[in-house]
């Protein structure tokens, strides 16, 4: 299965996210903020099968982390979520590089729905 990172800063929604994308047999890896998520890409010399991001977070959102990630690790397929419907439309520049913005509050069904359409969509690429 996939190596992701999840980067949310709301520990609730990052518990739920991760235990569900667990069920999936994924192997997850977590970060509060962008700029904690920066560290651990980096430590893990971008080794993963997809970031799913916040795009809401302080210190660093996932907007800024995004651009980082994908000028670094270009291969590196991007999900974000938000439950701000402005913040959704601020990632309408990504179009090119996020594969999906998933909207808040969803459901067990539609986070795993979207990370396997995120994983499905670079095997076909």
């Amino acid at each position: 299965m996939a190596r992701i990172l999840v980067t949310e800063d709301d520990i609730a929604v990052r518990s739920f996210v991760s235990r569900a994308l667990e069920l999936d047999g994924h192997e997850i890896m977590t970060a509060e903020d962008g700029e904690d998520a920066l560290e651990v890409l980096t430590a893990e010399e971008g080794a993963f099968d997809l970031l799913l991001t916040d795009v809401k977070m302080p210190i660093m959102d996932g907007i800024a982390l995004t651009h980082r990630a994908s000028r670094q690790w270009p291969g590196m397929p991007i999900l974000m979520m938000t439950g701000y419907a402005d913040q959704r439309e601020r990632a309408k520049d990504l179009e090119l590089i996020v594969k999906d913005v998933v909207t808040k509050p969803f459901s067990l069904a539609d986070i795993r729905t979207a990370v396997e359409g995120a994983l499905e969509d670079e095997l076909v690429a």
